[in-house]
């Protein structure tokens, strides 16, 4: 009889086998799997914040790891005005601009090579237009290079106690492993608060102008939610809109932090809905993971997903309607002259958790008329004018760390040093106590007078002397005695026009070595082309040396 495992089809057998390897499979590692597949299919994190105690209003999700996009930018900023209060920097201190700066992906100025911005400017520039090539900019001039100034960054980001943050750039442009959460935004945007209150208004300067350019902030609460003090707005495909914002009513200032929403409208809705419930002292949430209410930012528990998710396909290639662009909501505004609305088809997508359902009921100091999902007309933003190059204090201010000189070591010795790593291998003698090899400064043996004319005439020793030693000059008289093919015979430069000839006053100093002039010196081959001339208009045609006045031999010769 055939067993019963034996009457199983093929695909049954599969089957079962593959519902084994599941059983397999630890509850958490399931549980896990299915958090990290269905993270941006749950909600947007979001949590606001009293500014002044640091309690938690209202979160959902504040721990899920997200990517920031350009709410990097609150960390650049920080991290630049902490160099300036400890004196790195100055406010007119100017910033040369690398062709590294010049070639940010946009949004960006469209600054060149070689100018200068200073750093108030670049600031000014990086949150209110949201300019890429800005956050390079001051990331050079603070840090001298964008790796040194993200080293910078993270040391922040640790010491303030920011649990989900890794940063990659100074600009927020995608990078995998970049990434921040909506506890950790808080934390920063309190830190800028309550550490430069005399910088806020960075934060809320309604627009820019730039010779004849205009630039609107990129924050859609700035000349529409009342009391609100600005902050910074992030979009890129993989993170959606975000958006840090803070405002203040009735002496209260809140800090509302928004991840993930499908539009720039989106977001600037959900904002101000969030801010309007926690000035009316509405709180609670408790997100996908059961959080529940939270007093401080630094008791909300860490969440169980570890890699932010990367929602780019639902922002940007499944989207209708809604801007794919941190400015592209003002200029449709602009071109419209009034509150134009992004609905798409009623409502968000659903991956965002019905959020279109929340906004309808709230967020009206922002909405217009076109929809649950517009925004009203923004109030007239009066420009703050802004210019490339130094200012009058720039002379005296600081250096930026990408214009200073490159410093040499304090220790470095005056004379040579070479380092070997195997000197039993080589056979290179050691240096003091195992350490560099130094080598002296070469002795000088001095000329024997009347020598260096000789030498400048061009003049051949025939023999070589011994090792140190100056052969001594010959006159005239011993040169014309000298017979062919002696030991001592000179082959005779021909006469130059600007050679001056060999000085016959004897010499009165003896020869380096010492010895008397008789002594034999050491033998040496003769130079092939030197034969003793009968005749000086005889001579064989042996190269005089170059004089003054000679015509100068081509580069690449000899």
């Amino acid at each position: 009889m055939m067993a019963l495992s034996d009457q199983r089809t093929p695909i049954e057998t599969r089957r079962r086998s593959r519902f084994r390897s599941l059983a397999r499979l630890s509850l958490p590692a399931i549980l896990a799997g299915l958090l990290s597949c269905g993270a941006a299919a749950a909600a947007s994190p979001y949590v606001v914040v009293d500014a002044s105690s640091g309690r938690v209003l209202m979160q959902e999700d504040a721990t899920m790891p997200w990517h920031p996009a350009s709410v990097t930018k609150l960390m650049t900023a920080y991290v630049a005005l902490k160099a300036m209060r400890d004196g790195a920097v100055g406010w007119e201190t100017p910033i040369p601009v690398t062709v590294r700066a010049s070639r940010a992906a946009p949004s960006k100025i469209g600054v060149k090579p070689g100018q200068e911005v200073t750093l108030e400017n670049a600031l000014k520039m990086l949150l209110v237009k949201s300019a890429n090539d800005m956050a390079i900019v001051i990331a050079e001039g603070v840090g001298g290079s964008v790796e040194d100034f993200a080293t910078m960054m993270n040391a922040e980001a640790r010491r303030l106690g920011m649990r989900e943050s890794r940063f990659i750039n100074p600009n927020g442009l995608h990078a995998e492993g970049q990434q921040t959460s909506a506890r950790d935004m808080a934390i920063l945007a309190r830190a800028l608060l309550l550490e430069f209150p005399q910088h806020a208004d960075l934060f809320s300067i309604p627009a820019l102008q730039l010779g004849d350019r205009v630039m609107n902030n990129t924050n859609g609460l700035i000349g529409r939610y009342p009391g609100v003090e600005g902050m910074k707005t992030g979009f890129v495909c993989a993170s959606g809109f975000n958006l840090v914002a803070v405002a203040s009513r009735n002496g209260q200032r809140l800090i509302a932090v928004v991840m993930g929403e499908p539009s720039a409208a989106d977001r600037t809705i959900k904002a101000a809905t969030l801010l309007d419930k926690g000035f009316g002292g509405g709180g609670g949430g408790g997100g996908l993971f059961g959080f529940g209410a939270a007093t401080t930012l630094e008791s909300l528990p860490r969440s169980p997903v570890g890699v932010a998710p990367n929602v780019r396909e639902e922002i940007c290639v499944r989207r209708k309607g809604p801007p794919a662009s941190e400015d592209e909501l003002d200029r449709a505004q602009a071109a419209t002259g009034g509150p134009t609305s992004f609905s798409s088809d009623g409502g968000g997508p659903s991956f965002f958790g019905g959020s279109s359902m929340t906004l309808a009921s709230a967020g009206s100091s922002v909405r217009g008329a076109g929809g649950p999902r517009s925004l009203a007309a923004r109030a007239p933003l009066e420009p703050v004018a802004v210019f490339l190059g130094r200012s009058p204090g720039s002379g005296t201010a600081p250096v930026a760390a990408n214009a200073r000189p490159i410093p040499s070591r304090p220790d470095a010795p005056e004379t040579a040093t070479a380092f070997v790593g195997d000197r039993a291998r080589t056979g290179t003698p050691a240096g003091p106590a195992g350490g560099p090899i130094v080598l002296a400064p070469a002795a000088m043996v001095p000329l024997k007078a009347g020598a260096g004319a000789a030498i400048g005439a061009g003049a051949h020793a025939a023999t070589t002397p011994k090792l140190g030693a100056i052969a001594p000059k010959a006159t005239p008289a011993a040169a014309a005695k000298a017979a062919p093919g002696s030991a001592g015979a000179k082959a005779a430069p021909p006469k130059s026009a600007t050679a001056k000839p060999a000085s016959t006053k004897p010499a009165a100093a003896k020869p380096a070595t010492g010895k008397p002039t008789s002594a034999k010196p050491a033998t040496a081959a003769k130079p092939a082309a030197a034969k003793p001339p009968a005749k000086p208009a005889a001579a064989p045609a042996a190269k005089p040396a170059p004089s003054a006045t000679a015509p100068k031999k081509p580069a690449t010769d000899g």
